[in-house]
């Protein structure tokens, strides 16, 4: 890894962190609009490993593990778009288009194969609001930060922006 601040470890790492934290922080604020308290969500994500019953009835260290479930899932996304923008050099070069089709392929894959087969057992009804956040709020920031430190500067900044 370069020590200039570019590489694998900063790409994967800022993408993991700001999708992340862009991802869940709209996920608690659409869980109070909708009059349920964020920790009641929270649960329910670490519902996946442990069931939706025994989620519900735990207490605040269930609400941290299904926090820290989110941010291992947005880490294995940043990691994922990484590894194949090693392959597939368009997904640094265009990461304005990448990302976004990016974040709609993980929603498709967290909501039509992680969440069957988890310990929830569900496969939730398909929303556009949940589509736009996965693919803008996880896709799109985990490409911009793979772009900007694993990729080309040149292909980070918009052609307008450019000197």
């Amino acid at each position: 890894m370069a020590t200039n601040g570019r590489g694998a470890l900063p790409a994967i790492a800022w993408g993991w962190l700001v999708g992340g934290t862009l991802d869940i922080s709209y996920a608690a604020v659409a869980t109070v609009l909708a009059g349920r308290p964020p920790v009641r969500m929270l649960k329910t994500i670490a519902g996946g490993i442990l069931g939706r019953d025994a989620a519900l009835a735990g207490g605040p260290m269930i609400a941290a593990l299904g926090l820290a479930l989110h941010f291992l899932i947005a880490l294995g996304a940043a990691t994922t778009y990484y590894l194949v923008s090693r392959k597939i050099p368009v997904f640094t070069s265009k990461p304005w288009v990448c990302g976004p089709v990016f974040g709609l392929l993980v929603y498709l894959f967290m909501n039509r194969v992680v969440l069957p087969l988890s310990a929830l057992g569900a496969r939730p009804a398909f929303t556009w609001d949940g589509m736009a956040a996965v693919t803008f709020l996880i896709g799109l920031p985990v490409a911009l930060s793979v772009a900007r430190f694993a990729g080309s500067r040149e292909h980070f900044t918009p052609r307008r922006l450019r000197k």
